[in-house]
């Protein structure tokens, strides 16, 4: 039987030894932790979200500057596939308004229960507390109780670089020699914000509900949690790649489902004695937090302005300073790795022929909304194809 070395037990990997086991292949998955799929599991504390409904064409544009790379992968593999596969282990799945797709449990557990009962019945080996250090002539060596294991071919899916308490370091780069490996840059992460005193005092751990976030020409409505270094929440992550490289302004609509003309109507009533911000809540329903956020430009500079169709366009297009993104260890995912240019069709390096690559170890980005996890499995599946194409 031909063997197959898997090093990574992220859905990338994991993926890949189900499909290569279920055609006859002896796989053996190596990692550094000491259990698997702890990303996976971290991100099922929010629900799951296994892929997106919308239109493929829509879909793989999510992809950006790697859609060329990846769309083969995305077509073999749709998020199609991986709702039937998600349902083929007795995990119902469901549509969500927004259009994205999550397991019926709303949970990671279950399925990562049912998928490792699947793979064990493949005989799919697993060693794990195995920190890949390379390859000494042509065998893979482990720091573990394996130091050695000799493979008719290698997949790699060793993850970008966030979150790396759960085991996606990064330190693989080293290892690579000959490898075209672009810098990892945080994605998919919060905004950084100098808050005033007051503002962080009254508001920190509150949502701001109901709102639009903009940078040039995106705007992205949803909903964001103050912290006390500024804002998270889906709004922020979709910008942040745009705004990770220094200070810069976005424009933050309090009303994005009301039109500038009917605010203005609203703002038009007499203020009388009230304050400011008495009069904004009661006379536009804006929230406490709301208010507080034009405050807060007027914290960094700006001038509130009175007149009612000035301060109408002001509330629809507030100015907040951002200094910057939250760091990549606590970011969602990962820019940044092996370079397109060093992967081939079949996602084998191109310059260590029988050594091939899958998932965010890659350097492709996305947005949340199932775009993450999709390309894992798809990448996975690919690489494992390519695999098997090798072995034939």
């Amino acid at each position: 039987m031909r063997n197959v070395a898997i090093i990574g037990a992220g859905p990338a990997g994991l993926i890949a030894a189900e499909y290569l086991s279920a055609n006859g292949i002896q796989v053996d998955i190596f990692d550094r932790m000491p259990s698997v799929g702890r990303k996976l599991l971290m991100a099922g504390r929010g629900g799951l979200n296994l892929t997106h409904s919308e239109a493929q064409d829509t879909f793989l544009t999510r992809y950006g500057e790697a859609q060329g790379k990846l769309e083969q992968a995305l077509k073999e593999f749709t998020p199609q596939d991986a709702v039937s596969w998600c349902e083929g282990l007795g995990q119902p799945t469901f549509v969500g308004s927004s259009g994205r797709i999550f397991p019926k449990s709303f949970k990671a557990s279950p399925l990562l229960r049912a998928w490792l009962g699947r793979l064990q019945s493949q005989n799919v080996r697993f060693h794990l507390n195995h920190t890949w250090t390379g390859w000494k002539d042509g065998t893979l060596t482990f720091s573990g109780e394996t130091k050695e294991f000799k493979a008719d071919a290698a997949l790699l899916a060793l993850g970008g670089a966030s979150w790396p308490k759960l085991g996606s370091k990064g330190d693989w780069a080293s290892v690579l020699d000959g490898v075209k490996i672009e810098p990892f840059a945080p994605s998919n992460c919060g905004l950084t914000l100098d808050w005033s005193p007051i503002f962080r005092e009254r508001f920190v751990g509150q949502p701001l509900k109901s709102i639009a976030l903009s940078h040039g020409d995106r705007k992205v409505q949803g909903e964001l949690m103050v912290t006390s270094t500024g804002f998270e929440g889906t709004p922020a992550y979709t910008l942040s790649p745009a705004l990770r490289n220094g200070a810069t302004s976005v424009l933050l609509d309090l009303r994005p489902g009301m039109s500038l003309d009917a605010l203005r109507q609203k703002l038009s009533v007499p203020r009388q004695r009230q304050s400011l911000s008495t009069f904004l809540q009661k006379a536009t329903g804006l929230s406490p937090i709301g208010v507080g956020c034009v405050y807060e430009a007027k914290a960094q500079g700006q001038s509130i302005p009175e007149e009612p169709a000035k301060l109408a366009a002001f509330i629809k297009a507030v100015p907040l300073q951002v200094t910057g993104t939250s760091g990549i260890e606590r970011a969602i995912s990962s820019a940044g790795g092996i370079a397109l240019d060093e992967i081939n069709a079949d996602y084998m390096l191109v310059n260590k022929p029988g050594v091939y690559v899958a998932g965010e170890m890659i350097d492709w980005e996305a947005p949340t909304g199932g775009y993450l996890l999709q390309a894992c499995f798809s990448t996975g599946v690919a690489a494992a194809k390519g695999i098997l194409k090798q072995l034939a």
